[in-house]
């Protein structure tokens, strides 16, 4: 284990020995601080269970906050998530890579141990370049704000480093935060979107691409259809998403509970999300194959053409 924080410069030349420390660190299952383009995120390897614990405890959070995860590509989505609805998809679309985290049902197949999640993953892809390269090379990776529970989530690495010292092997400097406010959550796992926490977007830029979500104190029309996408300024098209997309994924239970599920970019922000069944946080382990492995030949394939220096 690391005796000494590093501090690399996560722009231009220094890319190079940056990304080589960062990804060094997250397979040896240490803690790595990293920029985003809404505030400064502290991650972990995602599939190392010991590595999410260790975020947890370094924040001073429970099991039951949860870290949502990074990914690099929109196409990752599909091997983390499952029963993703049409509107769901719509919003990814307009706001990826961007300020949008979504809770989804996680894939059972996914051998890794996030927290007390009900069954549930939260995603979100970054707009941030060379954060979304780091990602192509790890995977994906449990993050959560760089900051001790109770404290504003730091905008810049010099907070972080104040906050979090030498719990966390590599610190990435990619200067302020350009947003400084966390991520918008929709919850994806109920018959129609649901706003759980408002963030960089508003619930009206949101229903600029899906019409019929409901918010905090604005619940939506009964007896609207459930689901209208927006296409352009004249013309919208409706779509049920109260079925699932996958036959053989387990329905949610409309009698379930809400739980909490940490909010990626807020050190106190417990986010209400719909339990589907109550399904065990760690997944079933029976896959016929290794679900890293298949999740990290998904960022390969499709990393984004962002590369650094150009």
């Amino acid at each position: 284990m690391h005796c000494v924080s590093e501090r690399y410069d996560f722009t231009g030349d220094e890319l190079g020995p940056a990304y080589a420390a960062a990804v060094d660190a997250i397979e040896a299952g240490e803690l790595v601080v990293l920029p985003t383009d809404t505030v400064y995120g502290l991650a972990a390897d995602a599939f190392k269970a010991e590595a999410v614990q260790r975020l947890l405890d370094t924040k001073g959070r429970g099991r039951d906050m949860p870290p949502p995860v990074l990914i690099s590509v929109v196409d990752t989505m599909d091997a983390l998530a499952t029963d993703i609805p049409e509107a769901g998809r719509e919003l990814c679309k307009a706001f990826w890579p961007g300020p949008l985290t979504v809770i989804c049902h996680a894939q059972t197949s996914l051998m890794w141990d996030l927290g007390e999640t009900q069954g549930t993953v939260a995603l979100r892809v970054p707009d941030q370049a060379d954060t979304r390269e780091l990602l192509s090379r790890t995977g994906p990776l449990a993050v959560s704000s760089a900051n001790l529970s109770g404290q504003p989530a730091a905008t810049d690495v010099y907070d972080a480093e104040r906050q979090l010292g030498d719990a966390v092997a590599v610190y990435l400097d990619g200067g302020v935060s350009p947003k400084g406010e966390p991520s918008t959550i929709v919850d994806l796992t109920g018959d129609i979107p649901n706003v759980v926490r408002v963030g960089a977007l508003s619930v009206e830029d949101l229903r600029k691409v899906v019409r019929r979500i409901s918010a905090p104190g604005d619940p939506a029309p009964e007896d609207e259809p459930e689901v209208e996408i927006v296409e352009d300024a004249n013309k919208s098209a409706s779509a049920d998403v109260s079925a699932p997309e996958d036959a053989d994924a387990p329905a949610p239970d409309p009698d379930a509970k809400k739980t909490d599920v940490a909010a990626p970019d807020d050190a106190d922000a417990k986010t209400d999300v719909s339990a589907p069944e109550g399904v065990d946080a760690k997944t079933d382990v029976s896959a016929p194959e290794d679900a890293k492995t298949a999740v990290e030949k998904t960022d390969a394939d499709k990393t984004d053409e962002t590369k650094p220096g150009e």
